[in-house]
Formats: structure tokens, sequence, C-alpha cells
């Protein structure tokens, strides 16, 4: 087994076994939390952009997208996290070889996986349109617009799997600079597209696509000049095993993604089924939901890469100490932002719809989750925590029990209560979610801390000792 040398040359990679976990989580995170900002800010102004140029029916046209692309998207970004899992264990380990051969791997089924989605999306498209019983008014932009977005979905694929490997490497200011010039690029070309060239919601689909190639580029360009994972071609003649252990590990995090999202396209029938006034205000709920939340869904970013390394490198207690931390920090975000969600629902709703019915649906909707939020944060933190010790498959089965219980509430209560049924959906899962993976990163770190401490009795104050260093 050959070591891994960190030369002055690699300053952006981070080693998460060795110093401070506060300081190496936070240096790590804060240029990820503004990638992963960034990523939702521009999602957000292409929203902005396509509702004040084209109408609040744009505006759904788009977001009746949202269930489909995470369906999709979420699959490769699962798959993606679980390959980067993987990646970071090996450099944890210092096993430069077993890096090498996961890395050439992850290339490999990276190509197989762009070809598979991309046709299996267009072609199907039409078909998923209609059983979320797409509205007429929206139907023809919400099929133009996927066409282009998922026509070419290798470059959203490509950006994913290189960010993970990056992260994996202890790398978050690579994807920083990559979102922050795509960004500006995408933006730019949505002004251009909509309000000079006026051509409608596929200029939106095309913006962001260019943006997405000029992403992946910057990420495979910085990969290619980091010296330990520079490849030959032997390490792409890779044994059974190597992809045996990528895939075990990445389809149960991208199925957790695509059955989270099926839960969320039965939301999206029942609530098109009430007519586009719903399902533009759900669009305009979900784009707040998933600005509000990233923040602890970062922290469960870096939680992942920190526990890889350390569980490849055995460092098990230095798991916990980082397990405190990425809570605080989701914890500091729900206090924040959810009291926006509870205190400004009017304020927020207005930004994006002009409709007052839509606006009143949105105020229904933002404080109720508003209050319940800290259980998704906490949730993001935990769950990448057990991913990242290589045991995706109960955070998979909490993706089957989330799946469950959204369909269960929206189908039991939208016809009893309305618009609010989507905020109690969406706080149901959350806490089912949360018990399931909390239960699971107890069982499985617990265990491995004692080990290490050389402990035999029971330790019940596990999750209450504040020793971060």
């Amino acid at each position: 087994m050959s070591s891994i040398s960190l030369s002055t040359s690699n300053k952006k990679v981070i080693d998460f076994t060795k110093g401070s976990p506060v300081k190496l989580i936070l240096s790590f995170y804060w240029p990820l939390l503004l990638t992963s900002m960034l990523q939702q800010f521009y999602n957000f102004a292409d929203t902005w952009i396509v509702g004040k140029g084209l109408g609040d029916n744009a505006l759904a046209a788009v977001g009746n997208m949202g269930s489909l692309f995470f369906l999709i998207v979420g699959f490769s970004f699962g798959l993606a996290n679980g390959f980067g899992v993987l990646i970071a264990q090996s450099f944890g380990a210092k096993d430069e070889e077993e890096l090498k051969h996961r890395l050439a791997g992850v290339i490999e089924l990276g190509i197989v996986l762009s070809v598979i989605l991309s046709v299996f999306s267009v072609t199907f498209l039409p078909h998923a349109l209609r059983l979320l019983r797409t509205d007429e008014l929206i139907f023809a932009d919400s099929l133009k617009y996927g066409y282009i977005i998922f026509g070419g979905l290798a470059s959203g694929i490509c950006y994913n799997i290189s960010a993970s490997v990056l992260r994996a490497l202890g790398d978050s200011k690579t994807p920083l600079k990559a979102i922050i010039i795509s960004s500006i690029l995408n933006l730019s070309l949505d002004s251009l597209f909509i309000f000079v060239l006026r051509t409608g919601v596929e200029g939106a689909a095309i913006a962001t696509l260019c943006s997405q190639v000029i992403s992946s580029i910057i990420c495979i360009g910085r990969l290619s000049h980091i010296p330990f994972i520079k490849l030959e071609k032997k390490y792409f003649k890779n044994e059974k095993r190597i992809f045996t252990d990528l895939l075990k590990n990445g389809l149960p995090m991208a199925f957790m993604n695509s059955i989270t999202a099926i839960g969320c396209m039965v939301v999206q029938y029942f609530v098109n089924g009430f007519g586009v006034v719903y399902t533009a205000a759900y669009a305009a709920c979900s784009k707040y939901l998933n600005l509000f939340m990233n923040p602890a869904s970062t922290a469960g970013n870096a939680m992942s890469a920190y526990t890889s390394q350390n569980y490849g490198a055995g460092e098990y207690k230095r798991i916990k100490q980082g397990l405190f931390v990425c809570i605080g920090i989701a914890v500091t975000a729900y206090l924040i932002l959810g009291s926006l969600m509870v205190f400004m629902p009017k304020t927020l709703a207005g930004i994006l719809l002009t409709g007052s019915d839509r606006i009143a649906l949105v105020c229904e909707f933002l404080p109720r989750c508003g209050m319940m939020i800290l259980f998704v944060d906490v949730l993001f933190v935990v769950r990448s925590a057990v991913q990242g010790m290589g045991k995706p498959m109960l955070p998979m089965v909490s993706g089957i029990l989330e799946m469950i219980l959204r369909i269960t509430v929206i189908s039991f209560f939208i016809g009893r209560i309305g618009f609010r049924a989507t905020a109690y959906a969406e706080i149901s899962a959350w806490v089912g979610a949360l018990m399931l993976n909390a239960y699971a990163l107890y069982t499985a770190l617990v265990p491995l801390v004692r080990k290490e401490q050389g402990e035999k009795k029971h330790d019940h104050s596990f999750f209450f000792e504040r020793r971060f260093i």
C-alpha cells in the first residue's frame, strides 16, 4: 500500500484526521456554505426572473419540474456522494493505490450513469408530466424546460461527481470558485434570454446548462492538478470488487434521494389537482424551503467528508467531536432562518409571487414549517454521519419512511384542510427520518468509540459530552 503525501502545493486539500475538529470543520464549512448558497441564490434568481419576466404560469411550469428534477438529479447526486465517501475513506487511510482505483471506477460509472439517466428522463418526460396531473396551461412550458435540462444532464452529473471528489479530499474552495463564475454566467444569460431575446422558459434552461458546463470544467481542472490522484491507464483496469464497493455504497444513497423524490412527486400530484394557483404557491414554498435548509444541509456535507476521512483512519472519537460541531451549526441556522419563516411569510411570498391568493397559501405553509425545520436541520447532520461511516442502508430505509409519511399525510389531509397539508406532510417526513437515523448513528458509532477508548461500561452520556478539542 503506497501512502499519500500532502505537499504544500495541495494546500486546498484538508486532512480531517489531525488537528482541532472545530477549526477544520469551520474552515471547510464556510466555502462549502457559500457554494451552496450561491447555488440556491441563482436557482432563486432563476425563479424570480422567470416569474417577473414571464409571469406566474411560467413560474408554475418551472416549479412543476422540481420534483422530477429531484428524482433524476437527486439520484445522481446521491450516487456521487456515496462514491465520495469511499474516496474520503481511502484518503483518510492514506491508501493511494486504492484511492486511484476507486477514482477511476467513479469516472467509468459516471459516464455510464450519464447516458442511462439522460435517455430515460427524456424518453419518459411527457408521461411523467401526465402522471403529475400537470395543468394544460403550463404543460407545454414544463415539457420545453424539461427536455433541455434532462437532455444536458451529463453536465450536471459531471459537476456533482467532480465536486463530490473534491469535498472528499477536503477541498471546498474550488467548488466555490466554480459556482461563483457559473452563477454570474447563469444570471447574465437568464436576463439576456428572457428579458431581451424573449425566449421563454427554454432560455432559463439553456442558461442553467451553460453554467453547469463551466462549473464542471473548473472542478475537473482542479482535480487534474492534484499530484496524488493522477491516473494512469492501469487504474482503469479495475477488478469487479472496485465497482461492487462503489455501487454498494452509492446506490443506497441514490435510491434514498429518489425515493424521497417520489414522495415529493406525490405531493406535487395532489397540489396540481387543485389548479395552477396551488402549483405556483407550492413552487415558491419549495424554493424557500430549499434555501432555508441550506446551511444545515451544508453542515451535513461537511460532516460526511469529516466522518469519512476519520472513519478510514480509525479515529472514531473524532467523529463524535465533529458531530457536535455540525449539530451546533444546524441549531444556529434553525434559530435564524426558522424565525424568518415564522414571522415574515407575507414578505417572503411577495418577492416571488404577485397574486394575493398565491401569497395567502404561502403564508399557510412557511410559519408551520419554520417552527419545525429544526428536525430536518439535525437530520442532515446525523444522516451524513451514518453515511460517512459507509453504512447507507438505514438512511435509505429512512427515505422509504419519508415517502410513506408524505404520501399518507398529503392524501389524507389535503381534501380536509387544504394547502396546509403540504406543510404537515413535510414535517412528518422530517420527524420520522430523524428518529430512524439517530438510532442508526447511535448503534453504529457508540461501540466504535467504546472500543477505541477501551471502555467496557455502558456510556449513557455519549451524546452529551461536549469536548471538541
